[in-house]
């Protein structure tokens, strides 16, 4: 069992502490990513579970072994370094090979591992040419493959595309998720891409300041963030918030924006919120659960000061009682910048946070009932 357990995990730089009691349960066979921000803890984390650093106090254990004390050699992970980290004088075969030759392995069952890793990454027509013939892609793959000889317990993987252009970024991610499905090992990710973080994951690890801020599948984190951090920090674009009021709206409720602006809450969600009613909110919605024009009951005028075709649609970003907005609308939407413009928001989507930034108690156990 290749299951890795942080308990109790501490880790300082000198006086500062930049991990404060870190606990995490990575299960045998899962790919699970740790997201976050620059500085929120997330390559340090990877790093103390490869040996790479020391934890200041707690216990790491991989399986049944603890291994906080081990050296990396001793832990049986392999890692995926952002840089590739690849012998510029060497071949792409030596390359593979290189760790199993200094320890000995015999030379026939190099070449069979060699070959058994370069046809899984596609790389057989490449393995006699050196990592300055290689595109970006060619060489992260030669970096895998040099894991994947090593038969680790754990693969980690330290932002390992981030120097790769957009659309190798897309094809990298694929072929690892690929990868991970044909060979079911546990992965440990680190990013600070959301995107990778969501389309890869079984689980995600939302990390911010040392501390988990949310763990839970890439939907579950969506649907249902645990603060606003979160809310903020997982989809693109990101979600809008806006200072307002839960007040009484005839036999509901409506959530009224500083400008008076009135968003009736379905009747439906009326009993989940009717605890807020009188209290001030932090309202969250996400761009994508709107639509140009007044086709609904939930309607803002928007000031939009930037449009921004996509393709298969367009963001208008503006203006909203003293606050940023963006919206998502069809392609075609009429708009120029300085205009205003009608938006419908679908408020069965809509979240409520305190001024703090946390979910209020009572939304966050009604949406795990």
């Amino acid at each position: 069992m290749a299951r890795v357990t942080l308990t109790d995990v501490v880790k300082k730089f000198d006086e500062v502490v930049v991990i404060p009691e870190l606990n995490l349960e990575i299960q045998d066979k899962e790919f699970v990513v740790l997201v976050g921000p620059s500085g929120c803890g997330k390559t340090t984390t990877l790093r103390m579970i490869a040996g790479l650093e020391t934890a200041t106090s707690g216990a790491i254990a991989i399986g049944d072994r603890e291994v906080t004390n081990l050296r990396p050699g001793l832990r049986n992970c392999s890692m995926v370094f952002q840089n590739y980290a690849l012998y510029p004088h060497m071949t792409v075969r030596d390359n593979i090979g290189y760790g199993m030759k200094v320890r000995g392995v015999d030379r026939a069952e190099i070449d069979r591992q060699i070959t058994n890793a370069a046809r899984i990454l596609g790389l057989v027509e490449y393995l006699d040419r050196r990592p300055k013939q290689l595109s970006g892609g060619q060489r992260q793959r030669v970096a895998i493959g040099r894991a994947i000889v090593r038969d680790p317990d754990v693969f980690l993987f330290d932002e390992p595309l981030s120097n790769l252009d957009a659309k190798l970024r897309i094809e990298m991610r694929s072929e690892i998720k690929n990868l991970h499905r044909r060979l079911r090992n546990t992965v440990v990710y680190v990013t600070h891409d959301q995107v990778e973080a969501m389309t890869m994951a079984d689980r995600v690890v939302v990390m911010h300041r040392g501390v988990i801020e949310q763990m839970a599948d890439p939907i579950t984190l969506y649907e249902q963030p645990s603060n606003a951090f979160v809310a903020a920090f997982i989809g693109a674009p990101s979600m809008n918030f806006l200072s307002a009021k839960v007040q009484a709206a005839g036999d509901g409720l409506a959530v009224v924006l500083a400008d008076g602006t009135s968003l009736p809450i379905p009747a439906e969600h009326t009993d989940r919120y009717g605890p807020a009613k009188g209290r001030p909110v932090t309202l969250g919605l996400r761009p994508e659960h709107m639509a140009g024009g007044a086709a609904g009951p939930a309607v803002f005028t928007l000031t939009v000061r930037v449009i921004e075709p996509l393709g298969p649609h367009t963001l208008l970003i503006g203006e909203l009682a003293g606050s940023r907005m963006t919206a998502q609308v069809d392609a075609h939407f009429p708009c120029e910048p300085d205009q205003t413009r009608e938006i419908t928001v679908d408020m069965s989507k809509m979240h409520l946070f305190d001024p703090e930034g946390g979910v209020w108690s009572w939304a966050r156990s009604a949406s795990r009932a």
